[in-house]
This record gives structure tokens, sequence and C-alpha cells, in this order.
């Protein structure tokens, strides 16, 4: 079975398949709404083939379903049909849940995504537990505030990362994981690596989509 995953951020919209080595990608960002996503996947991927599709979201999914419209990019992707537009059978989770899933490796493990937002998921035992820490309230703001994108402009690398390594320490003093890993395109930032983390890579992203059509992770 040939799966093509698409991995739907603020900034870009990343698509990888079985078979193949280079991902593709196109611009995203606040005009972007679901019929045009799905209208540049296909132009993208049409000498790609491929079965089924899972899809990375920047938003509260549950039970397979979009919960809510992404911060970041157009509305409009509550109860949008994927299946229906794409002519295949769609699975779609968190995208950080789905960074996650690629990175797991054993026992609980608790994944923070430092891209355009935050993103934060826990993986205990092979289940994985999404979770929206992004928009809680923390000092004058929210932590996507402190951690994300914008306040790594406002505040300067320093002063972000000192945001960045209180959260995962209180965090780790809730979940006391097994496994910390720092994803998204601003870990590469973190001088040096908190400690007790590991990074990851956003080619996980793609790693996390295939397993998610595998039975072995729910």
């Amino acid at each position: 079975m040939n799966v093509l995953v698409i991995d739907i951020g603020g900034t870009n919209i990343k698509m990888l398949a079985t078979g193949q080595t280079e991902p593709r990608k196109f611009p995203s960002g606040p005009k972007m709404t679901p019929e045009r996503m799905v209208s540049e996947v296909k132009a993208q991927t049409k000498d790609w083939p491929y079965d089924v599709i899972s899809i990375g979201y920047p938003g509260i999914v549950k039970r397979n379903e979009i919960m809510s419209d992404p911060h970041n990019l157009a509305p409009g992707w509550i109860r949008f049909d994927f299946e229906k537009a794409f002519g295949r059978s769609v699975r779609k989770m968190n995208d950080a849940s789905m960074q996650a899933l690629g990175s797991y490796k054993q026992g609980i493990m608790l994944f923070l995504g430092l891209g355009t937002g935050l993103g934060s998921a826990i993986i205990a035992e092979n289940v994985v537990l999404p979770m929206e820490l992004a928009h809680l309230s923390y000092k004058r703001g929210t932590f996507e505030d402190y951690i994300g994108i914008r306040g790594l402009k406002r505040l300067g690398r320093r002063k972000w990362q000192a945001n960045v390594e209180f959260a995962i320490e209180r965090l780790i003093e809730a979940v006391h994981p097994d496994d910390v890993v720092l994803g998204g395109g601003n870990s590469k930032k973190l001088k040096p690596v908190p400690a007790a983390c590991r990074l990851g890579d956003n080619a996980f992203a793609f790693t996390g989509g295939f397993r998610m059509w595998q039975d072995v992770v729910r």
C-alpha cells in the first residue's frame, strides 16, 4: 500500500509518498484554504502513485475529525470532506502528534514542536495523546507568544531559549517522561540543547504519516 503524507504547516505544506526520496513543498499562509491545498497537492503529486493519505493538521483532531480551524491558515477546514476531494481514504492527525509518532521509540515520550507555533504531544506506550499547550496563558500572553516564532523574533534567541527551557522543566515535572524530543525548525536554534532532551527532525513527520496506516500504533 502506497501512502501519501501531507504535512500542513503555517509556512509550508510538504508532501512525501511511499517509495519517494525527496519531499515536495509549496508555500502556505493565512490565505491557504483546504480547497487550495487539495488542488496544489494534486498538481504536485500527479506523478506519484498512492492508495491512501495521511494528513498532519495544525489544529485539534479527534476521531479523525478536524475540530477547529487553524490559527495560521484561512478558515474552512472543519467538516471539509478530504476523502471526497482526493478520492482516497484519509487519516488525519494533529501535525505535532504526527511528528511525535515518527520520533517515538518506547515508553513515555514528550514532544514539543518549535516552529511557527508550538506543537505538543505525549506518546505513552504506543498511544498518541495530542495536547494543545500553545494557547494556554503564560506570562502576559500564551506559550506560543513566548516559545513560538513570534517569541523568538521579539525576545531574541537567548531569552527565547530561557522560556523554552522553563516550559520543558515544568512539563517534565508533570509528565515524568522517559524521552523528550524537540522538533520543528526552530529546535535547531537551541544552543545548547536542553538537558534530558534530544532533537527530532521535520522528516519524522513523514515517518509518522506512514506509521498512521500501521496497526501497531493507534
